[in-house]
């Protein structure tokens, strides 16, 4: 386990992590507001490949409730000569409503300040995505702005607010 909170923990992904990756990642509803998804089999595969290679720079973990995986989350370095890195996460519409995305996001700020040394951790949201927004509001970040036409969403230029924490040194 690399970090755990009351009731939530985030760990390495497993190679033995298919089949609750692809339950999450295949969900429209998960990849409503992303650039990704609804993953094929093929797609969660990749994924799933590219997360067991672990990185200095980056922290890309499997959220766990009771030891199931739930969905991901990742904390990464940008820029690291000014300490400055991104979070992000995506969990399975079975455990939405209980404050696990919350409890995901304040251990992804732990390990970005303490395991990455970062100083400043952003996240963006589509501008629809009301409920990251209201994650990324109880940990403590702040509403910087908004950049327009940021991503394609299904074939569509969307607006995306910018979050951002400035860590306690």
């Amino acid at each position: 386990m690399v970090a755990s909170g009351e009731r939530v923990g985030l760990g390495w992904f497993l190679p033995d992590d298919f089949a609750a990756v692809h339950a999450f990642a295949s969900d429209p509803r998960v990849s409503e507001f992303m650039t990704w998804g609804p993953n094929s089999p093929a797609d969660t595969h990749r994924f799933l490949t590219e997360r067991l290679t672990p990185s200095a720079d980056a922290f890309q973990l499997a959220v766990l409730v009771r030891g199931r995986v739930v969905g991901s989350a990742a904390v990464w370095q940008t820029d690291s000569a000014n300490m400055v890195g991104e979070m992000g996460y995506s969990l399975s519409p079975d455990v939405w409503g209980n404050g696990y995305a919350t409890e995901a996001a304040k251990l992804l700020i732990g390990i970005g300040r303490d395991r990455l040394g970062l100083v400043r951790i952003a996240a963006t949201c589509d501008v629809d995505n009301v409920a990251s927004a209201r994650v990324l509001e109880k940990v403590g970040m702040v509403r910087e702005g908004t950049l327009r036409s940021l991503k394609v969403v299904r074939g569509e230029r969307r607006d995306h607010h910018l979050y951002a924490l400035i860590t306690p040194q």
